[in-house]
């Protein structure tokens, strides 16, 4: 902003207006949600169980369940032990998960509460399960906490059972949502390899209305499947800032292999998917996918027109943002504002990698907030704005082309069962962004006929 007296620029260099990010116990709810019959649990305050169910429903436009430990003024100073033993109780003997998941939030952190020992001592039911993971969220983001749970789901759950890996694969998705899921299923299947992927929300926050409600959808990750990762040949992390960290305990854990791949957004980071599986099981590429690539190819030659130098502001989660960069250029357009509000010096390591490949110089930001954001595309305009809905308000003062993709998106429904990776998503992007400039450049035409009328 402007200081008054020096008319210089003075840059913040503290605190954060609208954040780019939301708490690390949101991401690790939604990796709980995506174990088979699992109960997400929230070690803290009810509101805080409240705010992230709350804001997993909008998103998702689906039910989700979670308990709390309700921490009371007692529980702030003394700690919650009580209040944890008496939860763990309370949730097998009322709601009967297979698993329990818990989360930590900032009280209970600052708190220090020793989670492993309370679970230790706790009083769990014979063949239930009880697992944890740490997320304060003034530690990272959203996208740490779903790191940190997946984590917590191999450490406690992987085993090794047998003496040769057996022939199938891990797949670790990252946040992504249902329907991305179940594109990335769908990919290995049609390759004829066996698949593990954990966690798997689709069929849990995309199930049917069926009429009947039922608490635990068939959705999601068997615990034996969890256990079994431990026996696969390699492990694929999409996304290094959500899912390398559990592959890494995967390898470390049961000496699994592990590849580290950017989520499959666009042409390239699906060829790198396919290719890999093809190099580790040594299979063909099937025809069924042969024909999804070049119908893609075919549609980014057709639009090419469309989307050729024009300039793009990306914000959202990292592994969602690098992977969407690497599409735009792919497109022929130019990334001139880049930005995360997830911490981390190797998103803008990657970033200005690819765009140094491409000859491109833009703003690059990691743990960056809205307000940055808007101030950059203030003083450098751009032609499209591609992020999550907070976007909107941007859009909105700047009268910009807006193209929602990534979490949250609140305003919108549908987005959930529609994937956004694989080349079936890259085609749908390529729809989105091309409905949004053409809007745009069919209300502009309509502006000049109407003046011309005048």
């Amino acid at each position: 902003m402007l200081d008054s007296t020096s008319k210089q620029i003075v840059k913040r260099s503290g605190g954060v207006i609208n954040p780019a990010k939301t708490c690390q116990p949101i991401g690790a709810m939604y990796a709980a949600l995506g174990i088979h019959k699992c109960l997400p649990h929230s070690h803290g305050s009810q509101g805080c169980c409240s705010y992230h169910r709350m804001h997993l429903t909008r998103h998702f436009r689906d039910p989700i369940m979670a308990s709390t430990s309700s921490f009371t003024e007692g529980a702030s100073v003394f700690g919650g032990v009580a209040n944890l033993k008496t939860a763990i109780k309370n949730v097998f003997t009322i709601y009967d998960p297979d698993i329990m998941a818990i989360h930590t939030t900032c009280l209970s952190e600052t708190i220090g509460d020793d989670i492993p020992s309370i679970i230790k001592s706790a009083e769990i039911p014979e063949g239930k399960l009880v697992i944890h993971a740490n997320t304060p969220s003034y530690v990272g983001s959203h996208v740490t906490g779903f790191s940190n749970m997946v984590k917590g789901m191999i450490t406690y759950l992987a085993e090794v059972d047998v003496e040769e890996k057996k022939q199938q694969v891990n797949v670790i998705p990252g946040f992504v949502n249902p329907g991305d899921m179940r594109e990335i299923k769908r990919i290995v299947k049609i390759m004829g390899i066996d698949s593990i992927v954990l966690p798997d929300t689709s069929g849990v926050l995309d199930a049917p209305m069926t009429g009947e409600y039922t608490m635990y959808p068939r959705g999601g990750t068997k615990i034996e499947e969890i256990k079994d990762s431990g026996n696969s040949l390699v492990t694929l992390a999409l996304g290094s800032f959500a899912s390398s960290d559990a592959a890494k305990e995967l390898k470390r854990k049961c000496n699994v292999p592990e590849v580290s791949l950017k989520t499959p957004i666009g042409v390239k980071a699906t060829d790198e998917l396919i290719m890999s599986l093809i190099k580790k099981f040594n299979k063909e590429v099937p025809y069924e996918l042969e024909e999804e690539r070049g119908q893609l190819v075919d549609i980014m030659t057709d639009t090419h027109f469309h989307f050729h130098g024009k300039t793009v502001a990306i914000f959202g989660d990292p592994d969602i943002v690098i992977a969407l960069t690497e599409y735009i250029l792919s497109l022929g357009m130019i990334p001139v504002h880049v930005l995360t509000g997830t911490p981390g010096g190797a998103f803008e390591k990657e970033i200005k990698a690819m765009l140094l490949e491409a000859g491109i110089r833009a703003n690059v930001k990691a743990a960056g907030d809205l307000m940055e954001l808007h101030q950059l595309i203030k003083n450098k305009p751009v032609d499209l704005l591609i992020g999550n809905t907070y976007g909107k308000y941007i859009a909105r003062a700047e009268d910009l082309p807006f193209v929602r993709i990534g979490f949250p998106i609140l305003d919108r429904s549908v987005h959930s069962y529609l994937p956004v990776v694989g080349y079936k998503g890259a085609m749908r992007i390529i729809e989105m962004i091309s409905n949004a400039l053409l809007e745009r450049a069919d209300r502009d035409a309509a502006d000049e006929d109407f003046e011309l009328v005048m």
